[in-house]
C-alpha cells in the first residue's frame, strides 16, 4: 500500500466521497489510487475555478467538505478565486495539491513554486506531508480542521509521499469536533440589550441560522419582541420561500443599506460579522450601522447557531409555540409580455420557480428583483456569491447538484462573470447535471458602470467603455454551450423565454437559455 492508497482510505473513511479534480504529472499516483476505489466520486473540471467553485457548492448544500484535486502551485492559484469565496462562506473543504517529489524541489524544475504562501491566505489551514508514514496523520488532520469550525484545509502532497509504501492507520475515523456551546454572557448579555432596545433591535444571520427550522426561532424573537431580522448583503447559503420566515436582506449600495440600518441601535450577531461596505467610497462611510449602535455577537461561525437562538428565545421569556406572522405579500406582477427584460426574467422565473429548486444567484445586478419576488416562491435554497470573486455561478450549480442529484437547479447567471468559468458546462454535460442556466445577455459589465457613478464618474468615454462593455464580438452563449455539450436557445421576448423555462423544467439535465435583455 502506499501514500496515495493511504490519502484515499483515510478521505472514504471519514466521508469525504466527492473529488472535483484537474490533475497534473505529480498527482498520477493519487489519481491510480482514486481509480481504485470506485466509492469515490470523481469530476473532472476543465478549470480549477470550475473545481474549487463547485466543491463550494457542495459544502453549502451538505455541510461536509469535498475533496479537491489540483496540480501544484499554478493549478491551486487557477483555483484561488473561487476559493476566496469558499472561505468567506465559511464552508468546509480539502484540497488536495501534488508538488513535486522531495527531493526534486531543489532543482528548481519549472512547476515549482511556494504552495504555502500561494495557499496561505485563502486558507484556514495548511500542512504539507512530510512523507509516506505521515500521509495518514496529515489527512485526519486536515479532516479535522476542515470542519472546526468550517473552513477551507489545504493539503500539500509531494509525489514520492504519495508514491512510497505507507502504513495504514490503526483507526481511519476521526473524532469530529462538536461546535462549542454559546457562553451564557452572550446570551444574557444580547437578551438586555434587545430589552433596553425594543423596536430598535435586530438580529443578522447568516450560515446554519439562515436555514428553515433556525429562521422559525428568529422569526419568532422577532414576532414577540419587535426586533427586526436582517441577512447578510451576499447570502451564503439561506431557505427561503412561501411559509418561511423571511429576513430582509441588507443593500448592496452604501446610502441604501445605512438607510435600512439607520434605526437600529442593537444589532445581534448570529453566525455573522458586523456589515461593512463592500468598497470605500469618498466621503461615505466603511461601517453600514450608525456610530451609536451596539454590536453584539451571540454565536460566531462555528458554534451551534440554532441552539444559541433557542437559548436566547428562552433567556427572553418566549415560548416555543409563539405564533409566527405570515410573510408580507409580493405583488401580483401578472404574466410578463412583450419584451424581454431583466424584471420580467426575475418575475416568470420566481412565479415557476419548482419546489425544493436550488437557486444559485450570480445575476449580479441583472437578478436583483428576484430575491424579494421569491419570497412567496415555492420553497427553495438560495446561494449567492459570498466574497466578490466572480465567476462562481455555474461552479457552485455544480456542487449544488451533485449533492442533491433529486433536486432541480437553477443558476442565475450575469454573462461578465460566466466567462470566467464557462469550461464548466462542460462538467455539466458530462455528469448530466439537472440545471438550467439562465443567462443575463446584457452584453456589459453593469455593476461596473454603477461603480465609476458612485465614485463620481459621470460620462464614460471610449477607453472605459472598452473595459466595461462585452460587444464587439457579441457573446453567443448558445453556440458556446451547444460547443461544450449543453442543449441551448435563446430569447428575446418574454414569451420565447417562458417556453423555454417551461421545456427545462419539463426535462432531465442541463439546459442554458441566453435571456437578451
Amino acid at each position: 500500500m502506499n501514500g496515495a492508497d493511504v490519502l484515499c482510505d483515510v478521505l472514504l473513511a471519514n466521508d469525504v466521497n466527492i473529488c472535483f479534480a484537474n490533475p497534473g504529472t505529480s498527482e498520477m499516483h493519487f489519481v491510480a489510487a482514486l481509480d481504485r476505489r470506485p466509492e469515490m466520486r470523481c469530476v473532472l473540471g476543465l478549470f480549477e475555478g470550475v473545481v474549487t467553485g463547485a466543491a463550494d457548492g457542495y459544502a453549502r448544500m451538505t455541510n461536509r467538505p469535498a475533496l479537491t484535486l489540483l496540480h501544484t502551485g499554478p493549478g491551486l492559484a487557477n483555483g484561488l478565486a473561487n476559493l476566496h469565496n469558499a472561505r468567506r462562506a465559511r464552508v468546509p473543504m480539502i484540497n488536495v495539491v501534488g508538488d513535486h517529489a522531495s527531493y526534486h524541489l531543489a532543482l528548481d524544475a519549472p512547476l515549482t513554486a511556494d504552495i504555502e504562501s500561494l495557499a496561505a491566505p485563502m486558507s484556514n489551514w495548511v500542512r504539507r506531508i512530510e512523507g509516506p508514514d505521515d500521509v495518514a496523520r496529515a489527512t485526519q488532520a486536515a479532516i479535522y480542521a476542515s470542519l472546526s469550525p468550517p473552513g477551507i484545509a489545504t493539503l500539500i502532497l509531494p509525489a514520492d509521499a504519495a508514491w512510497g509504501e505507507a502504513r495504514p492507520p490503526a483507526s481511519a475515523v476521526i473524532d469530529r469536533p462538536a461546535p462549542p456551546a454559546t457562553k451564557g454572557e452572550a446570551i444574557r448579555s444580547a437578551a438586555e440589550a434587545i430589552r433596553k432596545a425594543r423596536g430598535r433591535a435586530a438580529l443578522l444571520v447568516r450560515g446554519t441560522a439562515a436555514l428553515a427550522d433556525s429562521l422559525e426561532i428568529a422569526g419568532q424573537i422577532s414576532a414577540a419582541l419587535n426586533v427586526r431580522l436582517f441577512s447578510e448583503v451576499q447570502v451564503a447559503h439561506m431557505q427561503r420561500g412561501i411559509g418561511r420566515v423571511a429576513p430582509t436582506r441588507i443593500p448592496y449600495p452604501i446610502d441604501a443599506a445605512s438607510e435600512v440600518l439607520a434605526d437600529i441601535d442593537v444589532l445581534v450577531l448570529v453566525g455573522a460579522p458586523e456589515p461593512v461596505a463592500f468598497f470605500a467610497y469618498p466621503g461615505k462611510p466603511g461601517r453600514l450601522v450608525h456610530k451609536g449602535c451596539q454590536v453584539l455577537t451571540l454565536a460566531a461561525h462555528g458554534e451551534d447557531l440554532k441552539r444559541a437562538l433557542e437559548e436566547l428565545r428562552e433567556e427572553l421569556g418566549i415560548k416555543s409555540s409563539q405564533t409566527v406572522p405570515q410573510a408580507k405579500t409580493v405583488p401580483d406582477e401578472g404574466r410578463p409580455s412583450g419584451a424581454l427584460t431583466e424584471d420580467a426574467v426575475a418575475v416568470i422565473v420566481a412565479q415557476k420557480l419548482p419546489d425544493n429548486a436550488i437557486v444559485c444567484d450570480e445575476g449580479i445586478t441583472s437578478a436583483r428583483r428576484f430575491f424579494s419576488l421569491s419570497e412567496q416562491s415555492a420553497p427553495h435554497d438560495f446561494m449567492m456569491n459570498t466574497g466578490g470573486a466572480i465567476g462562481i455561478g455555474i461552479p457552485l450549480s455544480i456542487g449544488a447538484a451533485i449533492a442533491c442529484s433529486d433536486r432541480k437547479v437553477l443558476n442565475l447567471q450575469a454573462d461578465g462573470s460566466g466567462m470566467y468559468t464557462v469550461q464548466g458546462l462542460w462538467t455539466q454535460a458530462r455528469e448530466n447535471l439537472d440545471i438550467i442556466t439562465i443567462v443575463f445577455a446584457n452584453r456589459t459589465y453593469a455593476v461596473l458602470h454603477g461603480e465609476m457613478r458612485n465614485v463620481g464618474v459621470q460620462t464614460i468615454g471610449e477607453n472605459a467603455r472598452r473595459m466595461l462593455d462585452l460587444d464587439n464580438p457579441l457573446l453567443d452563449w448558445v453556440s458556446m454551450a451547444k460547443g461544450l455539450g449543453v442543449e441551448a436557445a435563446r430569447a428575446r421576448t418574454c414569451e420565447e423565454f417562458t417556453g423555454l423555462f417551461d421545456h427545462a423544467l419539463s426535462r432531465h439535465g442541463p439546459f442554458l437559455i441566453e435571456a437578451v435583455i
